[in-house]
């Protein structure tokens, strides 16, 4: 027996895998790792697997980074964690004020929880209560895009428009309303992605017009829908959003878990389109990748709607761990990364870089819609069967590579530490794997 096969054997036992049916492990054996060193992972057999999705889309800078690892040795030695009710500490203040400064101090407040789905409950929460503490209580029900994905927990999974998850708990979700995805693969023929854009706006516009006496927020993931095929979009679409939910007096939430932090090229995904929400939710990358955070930030205006004397106007949420001082931590170490390495400049070079590499994928017969969007490449694979995501998995890792495609969707999201022999390495074992797979050269 390896090494491999006694560790997955006891995962099974004990484990219960998350957005996993177990029973596939009988045909699909689980891939223990031991260790992880930058863009690799190794197994307890010692063969490495280049993690192209960052495991999840969170490890920004490698595994094991020995900037982050120091910043959260020095941490433990302090404080490890702290109730933020009543107390506070120095990472949590710290990181408040970095991020309210990336946003030009538009965003001046921060509400700190632990994972994406918590992040969006708290933004929808706020939303409602801010409405209601303003006299405008039927303002209640929320707006989101089609193909949208905002979470797993009942309030986001309302908002998220998945048809594998929102059926089978449908009976516990509150209804919400969606409206056309301005995903440019959908404009017809001869119609630019910022026409289509517009053209989708006009939907929604229209939808406002009807429902906005009733509307706490619009609540979008800017630029990229990325867990329902990485569908991409032209900023025009939320330039115009802004504008119509100016006008009919509803919230913007922008859901930035996956596109923040640097993916789309740049920090923020909703700079491109020089608006700022009302709710920005950030979590996965905010972190590198270390621990679980999540953090919601909003305005002075939204800010003052909950400040009373009375219990009851203020905000009722909480997480035992809001605000942990390890997490802050390495979200902070995170931060003195990108700006000590001037990442986004360097990112654009590395995209443009695996860009040009991925030329003998564009021209393959069998894939369509190759795109990218920063640190973000998507390409759609046709006339895929019913286990292209399962078969093609298998085949990259037989080539040494962490992808999980989606549905037909193979994508990249690697981390920021990529270097260019890994860049080619990602790119040829992908169109290896696809050629096993497909079948076709």
């Amino acid at each position: 027996m390896t090494g491999n096969d006694a560790w997955m054997r006891r995962s099974l036992a004990a484990v219960w895998h998350p957005c996993t049916q177990m029973k596939t492990h009988e045909a699909i054996p689980l891939v223990p790792i031991a260790r992880g060193e930058g863009a690799w992972l190794y197994d307890f057999d010692g063969r490495r697997y280049l993690d192209a999705i960052s495991s999840w889309w969170v490890n920004l800078f490698g595994h094991c980074n020995p900037r982050i690892n120091a910043a959260l040795k020095q941490q433990l030695e302090r404080i490890e964690h702290l109730i933020l009710a009543g107390f506070t500490h120095e990472p949590v203040i710290r990181l408040s004020e970095r991020l309210s400064a990336l946003t030009g101090q538009a965003l001046g407040h921060c509400f700190y929880a632990s994972d994406g789905a918590c992040a969006t409950e708290i933004a929808l929460k706020m939303s409602f209560h801010y409405w209601r503490n303003s006299g405008r209580a039927q303002k209640c029900n929320f707006v989101s895009l089609r193909n949208g994905y905002h979470g797993e927990t009942l309030g986001a999974l309302a908002v998220t428009d998945v048809d594998l998850f929102k059926n089978a708990y449908a009976p516990l979700l509150r209804p919400a309303a969606n409206v056309p995805t301005p995903d440019w693969r959908l404009a017809e023929r001869g119609e630019s992605a910022r026409q289509y854009a517009l053209r989708c706006a006009g939907d929604l516009e229209r939808w406002l017009e009807a429902n906005h006496a009733v509307t706490a927020a619009l609540i979008l993931e800017p630029l990229v829908q990325c867990a329902t095929g990485m569908a991409m979009y032209d900023a025009a679409y939320l330039r115009r959003a802004r504008e119509l939910c100016d006008r009919f007096q509803v919230h913007l939430i922008a859901d930035e878990i996956a596109v923040g932090c640097g993916r789309t090229g740049t920090f923020f995904a909703h700079e491109q389109a020089g608006m700022q929400p009302d709710f920005l939710c950030l979590s996965k990358g905010i972190s590198g990748g270390y621990l679980p955070l999540s953090v919601v930030l909003t305005t002075q205006r939204v800010y003052e709607a909950f400040y009373s004397d009375q219990t009851a106007r203020g905000f009722l949420h909480s997480h035992s761990y809001t605000g942990n001082a390890l997490a802050c931590t390495a979200a902070l170490a995170t931060l003195d990364l990108f700006e000590a390495d001037d990442v986004l400049v360097a990112n654009r070079l590395r995209a443009q870089h695996l860009t040009q590499l991925c030329e003998p994928l564009r021209l393959h017969p069998a894939v369509a819609d190759l795109r990218n969007c920063g640190m973000i490449w998507a390409f759609d694979v046709r006339d895929a069967g019913p286990d292209f995501s399962r078969e093609f998995f298998l085949a990259a890792l037989d080539c040494g590579l962490l992808l999980r495609p989606i549905g037909n969707t193979v994508y990249f999201m690697p981390p920021y530490v990529i270097d260019e022999e890994q860049c080619h390495a990602l790119a040829s074992g992908t169109l290896q794997a696809l050629r096993a797979v497909t079948g076709t050269e």
